[in-house]
C-alpha cells in the first residue's frame, strides 16, 4: 500500500519546504511559519511594524484549531461528535462555520457535506489506518450522511442525529484565512498574503504593486507547478485526487469522498481550483464542484460567474473560466 500527503499550492515567493515558528522580520515584511490544523501554515505581512498584528493572527490560529479540530477532545467539533444526540453548547465561530457550511450544502444540492466523516473515517483518512471498507461498512456510513439532519438551534446550540459526526476540514482553512483578512485589514494592514497548507489568500498586491503568483500544483506529479495565476484581493483553493491518497492491488483511491457511492469522486478532473472573494466559500466550492465532475462544475461556475475556475483533467489538459488569467508552464 503507498499513501501520500502534499500541500494544494507552492508560492513563487516561499515555497513550504520545512515547518517551524521562527519569525523573520524583514524592512517592510514580516513572515511566520507555524504548524497548525494539520498542515504547514504560512503568513507574510507588508508594511512597517506588523509584528503584533502577526501576533494576533497566531493566537487567532490557535484558537480556531482548538475549536474545529476533530481530534482534539475538547473541540467543539468531538464535543458534538461525542454527544450522541445530545445538543452541544458551541462558540459563536463555529456556530457561524456550521451555519455556512449548509448553506453551501444546500447550494450545490448536498455535494458539500459535513456530515461525511463517518465515510472518511472508515475509509482511514482520518487515522491514517488505510483500508478500502467491504460494501456493508460503506452503505452503514452512507446512512449517516446527511446535512438536513444538522440541527442549529437558539443560544449557539448543535444537535445531530444520534450516531451522525462531523468534519470541518473541508471548509475550516478557508474560513481561517478568511478571518485572517478581515483582522489584517482592521489593523490596517493594506498588504497580506497566507498560504494555509495551501489555501492561499491575498489582500492588496505586493509593495511594488505586482499582483501575488501562485503556482498551481501539477497534479500528474504533485510536486511541480502546472501553471500560474496572478490575483489579488482573493481566496484560491485546490481540492485534488493528489493530495492524499493510497494505492492498494494497482489502483489508487483518494480522500474526496461521494456520500451517493460511499466511494472516492470518481470522475475526468484530478484537481479543481476555485478563485473567490471569501475563503471559506472558495474552500467548500473547490471540493463540491470536484464531486459534481466537469460538465456540471462549468455549469455552476457558468452560473456563478462571481468565481473564477480551474479544472485540471487527468489527461493533462485543462479548461478555465473567463477572465481567469490562468498561464500555464
Amino acid at each position: 500500500m503507498k499513501v501520500k500527503g502534499i500541500a494544494l499550492f507552492l508560492f513563487f515567493s516561499f515555497l513550504l519546504t520545512s515547518c517551524g515558528t521562527e519569525r523573520v522580520s524583514d524592512i517592510g515584511k514580516t513572515k511566520k511559519q507555524v504548524y497548525a490544523m494539520d498542515t504547514i501554515m504560512d503568513l507574510t505581512l507588508y508594511g512597517d511594524d506588523t509584528e503584533k498584528v502577526m501576533d494576533e493572527a497566531l493566537k487567532l490560529i490557535w484558537r480556531y484549531e482548538s475549536l474545529f479540530s476533530v481530534n482534539r477532545e475538547k473541540s467543539d467539533v468531538a464535543r458534538i461528535n461525542a454527544a450522541g444526540g445530545a445538543p452541544v453548547t458551541v462558540s459563536g465561530e463555529t456556530y457561524e462555520l456550521l451555519s455556512r457550511s449548509l448553506e453551501f450544502s444546500e447550494e450545490t444540492n448536498g455535494l458539500f457535506d459535513i456530515s461525511i466523516y463517518p465515510l472518511v473515517r472508515i475509509w482511514g483518512f482520518t487515522t491514517g489506518d488505510y483500508q478500502i471498507p467491504p460494501l456493508s461498512r460503506r452503505r452503514e456510513a452512507q446512512k449517516l450522511v446527511n446535512y438536513k439532519k444538522i440541527r442549529l438551534m437558539k443560544n449557539s446550540q448543535v444537535q445531530l442525529e444520534k450516531g451522525m459526526q462531523i468534519d470541518l476540514g473541508a471548509v475550516a482553512k478557508g474560513y481561517l484565512s478568511q478571518k485572517l483578512m478581515e483582522l489584517f485589514k482592521n489593523r490596517g494592514i493594506s498588504s497580506a498574503l497566507v498560504s494555509l497548507g495551501g489555501n492561499v489568500q491575498s489582500i492588496g498586491a505586493k509593495e511594488n504593486g505586482e499582483l501575488f503568483q501562485i503556482g498551481i500544483t501539477d497534479p500528474a506529479d504533485g510536486t511541480g507547478i502546472y501553471g500560474v495565476l496572478k490575483t489579488k484581493d482573493k481566496a484560491v483553493v485546490t481540492s485534488g485526487i493528489y493530495q492524499r491518497y493510497f494505492t492498494q492491488g494497482g489502483k489508487q483511491y483518494h480522500h474526496i469522498m461521494d456520500k451517493r457511492t460511499g466511494m472516492p469522486a470518481e470522475n475526468s478532473l484530478s484537481s479543481v481550483t476555485v478563485v473567490a472573494d471569501n475563503g471559506t466559500a472558495a474552500d467548500a466550492l473547490a471540493t463540491a464542484l470536484y464531486v459534481m465532475g466537469e460538465e456540471k462544475a462549468i455549469r455552476y461556475q457558468k452560473s456563478h460567474p462571481d468565481i473564477g475556475v480551474l479544472l485540471i483533467r487527468k489527461d493533462g489538459s485543462y479548461w478555465q473560466s473567463e477572465g481567469l488569467g490562468f498561464e500555464k508552464e
